[in-house]
């Protein structure tokens, strides 16, 4: 069985939205993961939202391309949790789920606590912005 047949097998029987290129490591080289992952994402089955990180597509019934299965959220907490990295919601994003702001926070920013990254999370137009735990109000 083909390298790609195997990759393709493996990333539709998983549950999972994001699919780390490091998940494919004993399958073989890195050169070879490397182009099944390109042509997997030159043909619309993966996007690539990271370094080394892609997120499965689903066919947009509106426009018939291909589209995140997910939302920039959804695949960025996902790949935290892969990583091992714990985020939590921001600051405005507390507040409001506090109720104690009635403004509804734009853009998608999480905070990382005494972490610095720098990670580019990209998903179509929209990307994740971190905070630092510099003055964290307890909610």
């Amino acid at each position: 069985m083909k390298l790609e047949d195997r990759m393709s097998r493996s990333i539709k029987q998983r549950a999972s939205v994001v699919v780390l290129r490091s998940e494919f490591a004993s399958m073989g080289s890195d050169s070879q993961v490397g182009r099944v992952l390109a042509r997997f994402v030159e043909l619309g089955l993966l996007i690539r939202v990271s370094k080394g990180a892609f997120a499965k597509t689903r066919i947009n019934k509106f426009t018939g391309k291909p589209s995140p299965a997910g939302t920039l959220e959804m695949i960025a907490a996902e790949l935290f949790r892969k990583l091992g990295i714990s985020v939590e919601p921001s600051l405005l994003v507390a507040e409001y789920n506090s109720g104690s702001s009635t403004q509804i926070p734009m853009g998608t920013r999480v905070n990382t606590g005494r972490r610095r990254i720098t990670r580019k999370v990209t998903v179509g137009n929209s990307t994740i912005s971190y905070e630092k735990n510099s003055r964290r109000v307890e909610v």
